[in-house]
């Protein structure tokens, strides 16, 4: 097999040779035919993340079909088409599994992160956290759900019922979530870097009433926010374009640090709130709806060996949509 290997904390991804895994108990080897490239794995890429174990394999917007199993594994899945998502594993017994909340977990793995994941022409992964895709679409296009559009999901529930609904960061997540959006009838608002008129041409052409810089005012008080960006900032800005009782969805795992801002655009039962990963739940209730909605990701596909170039890319902003890497 081959796969890009992160050796160091801020380093280039290197392209190596390995010897092909073989699958232990519980476990399933991957055939990789796509892989989306997520803010999350320039996270673990420039260090931003804790205890990273190095040399590792990021990527964790897999899709690709199972081809060797381990013991406990029913050979029914072989030749099965899966996607492979960031919650690798869980403990089962911690107070938060015991709870119905494994994106809690005090003792996961994550795909990418804490094991190896999908820049690569196979992955092992545990087979109780792989989600069956079916055989409609491809690969590259399937490939950003995993994350960007399980996250967006998993985002857009806790961001509410309300109808006025504020993007921050339009990128794989956001043109996902907005889509998303449309289908259950509300109105987005769509907010990008300054003068980002690609991204901002991307949100009207996918329904957004309205599409702006990031510190401009909507033409509306909106019910909910969610921020994608990883950048603290943003998080006063959307609080002031809320109504009273509105809330901001900070959905990112790493964000700069939030800045002093006055109580009064707070006071009114406003609120703040943070994701953290996602449930299998959470899987199985966004595929259904992604299918039901007909979302169409917007992919700019990259080869394998080229995944430097596609994390430069989405560091500096020049992405519209989502990344995609293909073995």
């Amino acid at each position: 097999m081959h796969a890009m290997i992160l050796p160091a904390r801020g380093a280039r991804l290197q392209y190596t040779e390995r010897p092909d895994p073989l699958p232990g108990p519980g476990e399933v080897r991957v055939k990789v035919g796509a892989c989306g490239v997520c803010r999350t794995d320039l996270h673990v890429v420039d260090g931003e993340l804790p205890d990273i174990a190095y040399p590792i394999v990021p990527g964790h917007e897999v899709v690709g079909r199972i081809d060797a199993i381990g013991d406990g594994v029913d050979h029914a899945h072989l030749g099965t088409r899966v996607g492979v998502p960031w919650l690798g594993s869980t403990c089962g017994q911690c107070p938060y599994c015991r709870e119905g909340k494994e994106n809690l977990c005090d003792a996961p793995l994550f795909t990418g992160y804490t094991r190896d994941g999908g820049f690569a022409t196979h992955l092992m992964a545990d087979a109780r956290y792989c989600f069956p895709l079916g055989e409609d679409g491809e690969d590259a296009e399937l490939a950003p759900l995993l994350c960007a559009g399980l996250i967006g999901w998993r985002s857009l529930v806790m961001a509410g019922d309300g109808r006025k609904l504020g993007i921050y960061g339009f990128g794989a997540a956001g043109h996902i979530v907005a889509q998303v959006a449309r289908w259950q009838g509300r109105d987005v608002y769509a907010f990008t870097r300054a003068g980002d008129t690609q991204a901002q041409h991307l949100a009207l052409s996918l329904g957004a009433c309205w599409a702006g810089a990031s510190g401009d005012r909507p033409p509306a008080e909106l019910d909910a926010a969610i921020i994608y960006a990883p950048t603290g900032p943003l998080v006063p800005l959307a609080l002031r374009t809320l109504r009273k009782g509105g809330r901001v969805v900070c959905a990112g795992i790493h964000m700069s640090d939030i800045p002093s801002f006055p109580y009064d655009i707070l006071w009114g039962e406003r609120q703040i709130v943070s994701v953290a990963n996602l449930t299998r739940q959470d899987g199985v209730d966004f595929l259904k709806t992604a299918a039901r909605a007909r979302i169409r990701t917007h992919v700019t596909v990259f080869p394998l060996d080229q995944a430097n170039e596609a994390l430069a890319r989405l560091r500096d902003g020049k992405l519209v949509g989502a990344a995609v890497l293909k073995p």
